[in-house]
């Protein structure tokens, strides 16, 4: 219902709340807090101390709901996706750079590219129908592509290590696809013509 950080705060500032002597109520003297009889008064003691927890019990019921999942190290799984997609990418752009400083070249964007596609490539099978995403990773794709056809007009072995690395399929323009290239992604079709595979 709330998050584990929700009822962590919410904890953390109740803790705070008891711990502070302001907040306390005043305790009364006891001529105040007697009850009358017929004979005698008789002192009767509020117990208004026994509702304030000490610094001690707070500090206990901060760890144990530090534990709310009842194993430790799960907050690895609680970190969004797009940390650990931002981490990737500057793993990959820090790998293809040309130079320390080199945030423009075709390499360090191409990096960057792959890993943003292959996010919102699992984020659209997560989520189909978010249209904007599709259309954001379809320009993504086509500015890559772009970027590649440059790289491979300016320098070719650098362009065929950039796709070997990334694992990029990319065509480049004007090269024709033999039938192997083209049709070998696909699997075998049946004879639709009557022809049989054992005549010869």
């Amino acid at each position: 219902m709330f998050s584990r950080q929700t009822v962590l705060a919410v904890l953390a500032a109740s803790a705070a709340l008891m711990s502070v002597d302001a907040f306390a109520p005043a305790a009364r003297p006891i001529a105040l807090n007697c009850r009358t009889s017929a004979m005698k008064p008789i002192a009767v003691g509020l117990a208004i101390d026994d509702d304030i927890a000490t610094e001690e019990d707070a500090g206990e019921e901060i760890i144990s709901a530090v534990d709310l999942d009842g194993e430790e190290g799960a907050g690895d799984e609680a970190t969004p996706a797009r940390f650990i997609s931002a981490q990737r990418i500057q793993e990959l752009r820090e790998q293809h750079r040309r130079h320390e400083t080199d945030t423009g070249s075709p390499e360090y964007q191409v990096a960057g590219m792959t890993e943003r596609i292959s996010h919102l490539t699992q984020h659209l099978k997560d989520h189909p129908k978010d249209f904007s995403t599709r259309r954001g990773l379809v320009a993504l794709v086509n500015k890559r592509r772009r970027l590649l056809n440059y790289l491979f007009r300016e320098d070719e072995q650098r362009y065929v290590d950039i796709v070997g690395a990334l694992g990029v399929r990319h065509r480049v323009p004007g090269a024709i696809a033999s039938k192997e290239d083209k049709y070998g992604r696909f699997p075998g079709q049946k004879n639709t013509k009557g022809k049989s595979k054992n005549k010869k």
